[in-house]
């Protein structure tokens, strides 16, 4: 579910090349062909000319990206990958598709237009393409091997080994 301001929508992504019918949110697991899919649940989103707008999370935002953030972006279209013009859905599905190139972190932000005055309500949503970004874990990980591995040696390590080898050997 997403809500365009305060109204709601239920959204999938489907990756058909790679993974049939199986439904996406927040990982989409393959960099490849991606069908985003929009059912309003409100009606009053059929009356509204809805865009969708994909870019990249150059400002590392991540999870807890909202508006602000999206408007803080220096150049937002150097940032697009991908941008579907206003469109009405009177059936009350939007879809969209596009093929990523790059894995990555990015942003979905879908825009409605009230059908009779200025305002406007959005909806801004992180998500990320090619598995999961683990960051410095593995790093981190890495490290508390070495450390443990340092503190074995410095107490004896193999020394201790042998010495009880040894010790078993004689009895």
């Amino acid at each position: 579910m997403i809500n365009i301001g305060y109204l709601t929508a239920h959204f999938t992504v489907y990756q058909p090349e790679s993974s049939a019918s199986r439904e996406f949110c927040e990982d989409i697991p393959e960099v490849s062909d991606s069908v985003f899919v929009m059912e309003y649940l409100h009606d009053f989103l059929r009356q509204m000319p809805v865009d969708f707008r994909i870019i990249r999370d150059v400002n590392d935002v991540g999870e807890f990206a909202s508006w602000e953030d999206v408007q803080a972006i220096d150049d937002l279209e150097a940032a697009t990958v991908y941008y579907k013009p206003p469109a009405i859905e009177a059936n009350g599905n939007y879809t969209a598709e596009y093929g990523f190139q790059d894995k990555g972190t990015y942003i979905g932000v879908v825009t409605a237009q009230h059908p009779d005055d200025e305002r406007q309500y959005q909806a801004v949503f992180y998500f990320q393409v090619g598995g999961p970004d683990l960051g410095t874990i593995p790093v981190f990980i890495g490290l508390l091997i070495l450390l443990q591995l340092g503190y074995w040696l410095s107490n004896g390590g193999w020394r201790r080994i042998r010495d009880r080898a040894e010790r078993s050997e004689a009895n």
